[in-house]
């Protein structure tokens, strides 16, 4: 049933009058009475009564205007909402993010997004597989480490980040202003597991200079990694960028590595067929704004 219908029958409904029901919609009288005569047919069931001069709805009339009421003010809301979508006054926006840098590095680009988008609801995921997650549509926009290129996806080089030695301030090498990669052969680490992908970056520039590393302890957590420096259990490895605020560093030093030193490539990445309302393309701005060093604005 064409809403364009409905308008027509709900203009005849409240005139009673034909002439000036086209009238009022700016169409001709045979044009209006052959759109009615066409809902009619779709519903085999007569709308109105034609008594002479006199246009009177019938029982059926009567229940459409009840239940067309409802269509076009739900055609309303609809536009309506989309208009707000694209001005960016509603909707949804779905991020995916590496579990490290969720937890250390974007909150405050949250905070921003929300004061500037009251009433968009943002969906931060941390996942290691943002590729996978763009393309199976689960979410808008991925940041995640360089990747195969995919012509399906939009992706923008971000920065490298060097990888730095995190060590307890009361640890021997706090005072070290930079440490070579084969000094971390024989320290006490603590890392992610093997299969992680920022323990793989580290292993593999690690097995290409001839050595393996040992640890001490493994846990998937970045958090609970440095905890455990904190608590004076081991060292451990991270990008330089990850802990941009200097308050989760109060009894942390980070320690420069030299000579092969292990780097990580971020890209932010999205599908090139998707439609991106205002606070898509917002947040996107602010996303690599952040990432080259610039203040969201």
């Amino acid at each position: 049933m064409d809403t364009r219908h409905i308008q027509y029958f709900m203009a005849v409904y409240e005139h009673l009058h034909f002439t000036k029901a086209a009238e009022s919609l700016g169409i001709t009288q045979p044009t209006l009475s052959q759109q009615i005569r066409v809902l009619e047919a779709e519903l085999a069931m007569p709308l109105f009564d034609r008594i002479g001069k006199q246009v009177v709805a019938t029982e059926a009339g009567h229940l459409l205007r009840l239940h067309g009421g409802k269509m076009l003010h739900a055609e309303q809301d609809a536009k309506n909402a989309i208009s707000e979508l694209v001005a960016g006054q509603r909707g949804t926006v779905r991020l995916g993010v590496l579990p490290s840098d969720l937890d250390f590095q974007l909150v405050p680009l949250f905070i921003h997004f929300k004061s500037e988008y009251p009433n968009i609801q943002l969906q931060a995921r941390s996942t290691l597989n943002i590729q996978e997650e763009l393309l199976n549509n689960r979410v808008d926009i991925g940041i995640g480490l360089k990747g195969t290129s995919d012509k399906r996806l939009v992706q923008i080089p971000l920065r490298s980040e060097p990888y730095h030695l995190y060590v307890n301030v009361a640890s021997e090498l706090a005072s070290r202003k930079e440490i070579a990669l084969h000094e971390l052969e024989h320290l006490p680490l603590v890392m992610y597991p093997k299969g992680f992908i920022g323990r793989e970056i580290v292993d593999k520039i690690c097995r290409e200079q001839g050595f393996q590393l040992t640890t001490v302890m493994e846990t998937s957590s970045a958090i609970s990694l440095l905890q455990l420096v904190r608590g004076g259990v081991g060292v451990t490895i991270q990008p330089d960028g990850l802990l941009r605020e200097k308050s989760l560093l109060s009894d942390i030093i980070a320690i420069p590595i030299t000579e092969h030193t292990p780097l990580r490539h971020l890209e932010l990445m999205y599908s090139s067929e998707r439609y991106f309302s205002n606070s898509h393309k917002q947040l996107t701005k602010w996303l690599i704004d952040y990432f080259h060093g610039k203040k969201a604005e």
